[in-house]
């Protein structure tokens, strides 16, 4: 079984953030809390973590996942930001936003869309995912905890515990997780389109949806 941990929402503990960077930079998965749910992640060098994560979610490698930043500017090493983007990065994030971006040339291909050369980028506005990925020093590739076939995220903690405690290296744990995903807004044209409505306000930001 991994190890099940609960952290303070506001002031984790951080010999516990400690252990699960330490965890992540080994290669390892975690389960994580994030500002929408809870979440799958590892570092990008994590080939075989990452197999694992599509395994648990049954995702082929066509379903792009998203890059965690604890800024912009490491954000802006792996996305092109023109001013535009800059702009309405900088207006929403943190937040509960992951918006499609162009890649930078230093991005694997592996981790971009093949087509578009395009990732999905996200900061999270969480205490405990913002100070796990300050002391990682790195982003985190991430995928929502949703198990196949259900209809929406796991939220409870004791349960995400027992369902991927055997599946998972270390599972942080931090009350009770949303039930809404992030929303995803697609930069590579403008004006963006909205292409999945989550715990976001894209009326905010006078977005439409796409066709």
């Amino acid at each position: 079984m991994a190890l099940c941990v609960e952290l303070h929402p506001v002031n984790p503990q951080p010999r516990l953030l400690a252990q699960a960077v330490e965890v992540l930079h080994a290669g390892g998965l975690l389960v994580y809390p994030t500002d929408t749910c809870y979440a799958l992640g590892c570092i990008v060098a994590a080939r075989e973590s990452q197999e694992r994560l599509r395994r648990i979610r049954q995702l082929d490698l066509q379903h792009d996942l998203s890059l965690l930043f604890s800024s912009i500017s490491q954000l802006a090493d792996y996305a092109k930001l023109d001013n535009l983007a800059y702009a309405l990065v900088r207006k929403t994030m943190p937040g509960p936003y992951t918006f499609i971006l162009p890649a930078t040339k230093d991005v694997p291909r592996r981790l971009a869309d093949p087509k578009k050369h395009s990732i999905g980028v996200r900061i999270p506005a969480n205490p405990v995912c913002e100070m796990l990925l300050t002391e990682l020093g790195e982003p985190l590739m991430s995928s929502t905890l949703q198990l196949p076939g259900a209809s929406a995220p796991l939220t409870d903690p004791d349960e995400i515990c027992e369902v991927l405690g055997s599946q998972v290296d270390m599972v942080l744990v931090s009350g009770v997780g949303g039930a809404l995903c992030s929303t995803v807004v697609d930069l590579l044209q403008w004006p963006p389109r909205l292409l999945r409505q989550g715990a976001g306000d894209p009326g905010l930001l006078g977005l439409s949806v796409a066709v």
